[in-house]
């Protein structure tokens, strides 16, 4: 009898198992719709008058300014898609630190070649921001690179889709939700992109993935570079503060010979 009294109270003491619900990740926060101009985390105005942040630019720097398919290092121009063009390149920016400057009608398209010479033979890479004298130290990936960072395993993935319709806000566990659940996290203002809201959603994430370091750009290959550096000004919520360490730019893979088209 003390037996079964026994194994009755065990029974008892047994606790359930632990609901699967409850293992899945927290729901990531979500942009909610404002009917008022939005405002950056500081509070400073509408999306056309958040001010611009970023690192100052170093001192050093061999300046690279952007011309289409040419790019100009002082008095030199050079044109990447052709090799022995690029092989001078390289030669020139090997070992240096290099402050890409972007012209109003350059896009990322075009730059496959130049991104990748920079990022096979400069120390550091940095993209100055076209309207301020603010610039970003990019980690620079190919379309390969950027597939093989997504693989690794780690919280967060934290990435922006910069394209024509606003930004998608992606993470390892799907994208930030913006005031339409079909469309961008940060969908453009009255044609413009809007930074200060794209600066908040940041700042949500960041909240969300504390332990994340990282953040990649991912603009469409048919934005302008100068387009993409602004974007980077959302990253920064201070002056030299970057709510991300490192950012990472993906840009075009560049054609190898015998790729078909």
């Amino acid at each position: 009898m003390s037996g079964l009294v026994l194994a009755v109270v065990g029974c008892r003491e047994e606790k359930s198992a632990e609901p699967l619900q409850a293992l899945k990740p927290a729901p990531l926060p979500t942009l909610a719709t404002k009917a008022a101009p939005l405002e950056d985390a500081s509070g400073q105005g509408p999306s056309e008058a958040v001010p611009v942040y970023g690192e100052e630019p170093p001192s050093d720097a061999l300046r690279l300014v952007l011309a289409g398919e040419h790019v100009r290092v002082g008095t030199e121009m050079f044109e990447p898609l052709r090799p022995e063009s690029a092989a001078r390149l390289s030669e020139r920016v090997k070992g240096r630190v290099v402050l890409v400057v972007p012209d109003a009608d350059t896009f990322l398209a075009q730059t496959s070649e130049l991104f990748s010479v920079l990022r096979d033979s400069a120390e550091a890479v940095w993209l100055a921001h076209p309207d301020a004298p603010v610039a970003y130290p990019l980690v620079l990936r190919d379309e390969d690179g950027f597939r093989a960072w997504l693989s690794e395993v780690a919280p967060g993935k934290l990435r922006i889709i910069q394209r024509a319709d606003g930004f998608e806000l992606s993470t390892s566990v799907g994208k930030l939700p913006g005031p339409d659940a079909n469309g961008p996290s940060v969908p453009v203002r009255e044609g413009k992109q809007d930074l200060a809201t794209l600066r908040r959603g940041l700042g949500l994430l960041k909240g969300r993935f504390k332990t994340s370091e990282d953040l990649c750009l991912v603009p469409s290959f048919g934005t302008e570079v100068a387009q993409a550096a602004r974007a980077l000004s959302a990253v920064f919520s201070a002056p030299g503060a970057p709510v991300f360490e490192t950012l990472c730019l993906v840009f075009p893979t560049p054609r190898r010979v015998g790729d078909a088209g």
